[in-house]
């Protein structure tokens, strides 16, 4: 009862007509409607003429039943149907709480929650055929909007609060029980298993136990799987920590205004590369031609020439730049006339290269030579 109190913020009690519950053969029944299904309040208005009621009704519905059909078949006792709530009431009157009955499990229907294998004694199912103790009173959690968090325990009574649920079905707030007033300390677990919740994306319904586990993967996760036997954590600071991490990596991160990709780079370089190719091709070319036309280069030293250009182009311009001009070179040397053949033929090639290069007349030379 302690743990449950810490998921919801209020308990009631309910009170349920028996008389139509007995069985064809005059046995007390062993299904019993616990509560609604939908909205619903007691004969004289709770819980919404509670002064501190935050909630005009209270609500079941399959999804808010199926946490308590779970909690239901794990459980190890089986819950207790009482007389009165005497369970409530030992502590303060010191009188003892006898059981009328037990069950264990719980099943939703359409209509609402049910106890689906009752145990009576042999004095509680007799007073009920007798129509001694005619109505059933649950005493159940809600929270502060009214949903239902929890069952805690059933008692049998004779004053219900519900007119309109069936016999045996839930009646809220039996009014020989008052509505218990939460704790200071029960409001504060209350207020941090919601922020717990959020905390851990759990849902509205989540409880105790949830909240537990997850926090348990979260300091399994935090410890490295060393688990509480592990140094504290100082979450807070952690988290900074990584706030600024990430600031950091942001404030660092490279500008595509300012920075290209290393492909583009690449690609850039080979194009870079093409056209410097181009033009020293072009350069080599200029400088060869020239080179030929004006006899700074014979036509056997082209190819050389070009294979200098292309390699060190500086080389091949430093060449040219001291390499002297030959004018015999750069023109015919008979002024456009047939050369005379009888003049030349006595020059061998070596000789006839001698005149090319000073610029000599063959016919000259070959008739110094014929003198």
């Amino acid at each position: 009862m302690r743990g449950m109190a810490h998921q919801t913020s209020h308990i009631a009690a309910l009170t349920v007509d028996l008389a139509l519950i007995s069985t064809a053969d005059g046995q007390a029944p062993r299904t019993l409607k616990l509560l609604p299904a939908g909205n619903f309040s007691a004969r004289d208005g709770r819980p919404g003429n509670v002064a501190d009621a935050s909630c005009s009704h209270w609500t079941l519905t399959a999804a808010l039943a199926a946490p308590l059909v779970a909690e239901a078949s794990r459980r190890a006792t089986r819950y207790v149907i009482d007389y009165e709530h005497q369970t409530l009431r030992a502590a303060d009157n010191g009188k003892p709480a006898p059981a009328s009955g037990w069950f264990g499990s719980l099943e939703w229907r359409p209509d609402g929650l049910y106890a689906t294998d009752v145990e009576w004694t042999a004095a509680a199912a007799a007073m009920i055929v007798a129509k001694e103790y005619r109505y059933l009173s649950p005493v159940f959690t809600y929270d502060s909007q009214g949903r239902v968090t929890g069952l805690l325990h059933v008692a049998l009574t004779n004053n219900p609060a519900l007119d309109e649920l069936p016999d045996i079905g839930v009646a809220a707030l039996s009014r020989l029980f008052p509505a218990a007033t939460p704790s200071k300390e029960d409001n504060n677990m209350e207020e941090l298993a919601e922020q717990l919740r959020w905390l851990l994306n759990l849902p509205v319904g989540a409880t105790v136990d949830d909240i537990k586990a997850q926090l348990t993967k979260l300091v399994e996760k935090l410890s490295a799987g060393q688990g509480t036997a592990a140094a504290s954590v100082n979450l807070p600071a952690m988290l900074a920590e990584q706030q600024q991490r990430i600031a950091a990596l942001s404030a660092n991160q490279a500008d595509p205004a300012r920075f290209v990709s290393v492909d583009t780079m690449r690609e850039l370089q080979n194009q870079v590369a093409a056209l410097s190719g181009q033009l020293a091709g072009r350069q080599v070319d200029e400088l060869v031609v020239a080179a030929l036309s004006d006899g700074r280069l014979l036509p056997a030293q082209e190819q050389w020439a070009r294979e200098l250009g292309q390699g060190n182009l500086p080389a091949l311009q430093g060449y040219l730049d001291t390499a002297p001009k030959i004018a015999a070179l750069s023109g015919t040397q008979t002024g456009g006339q047939a050369p005379v053949a009888a003049n030349t033929a006595a020059l061998d090639d070596t000789t006839l290269a001698v005149c090319h290069m000073f610029g000599n007349d063959p016919a000259a030379v070959a008739a110094a030579f014929k003198e």
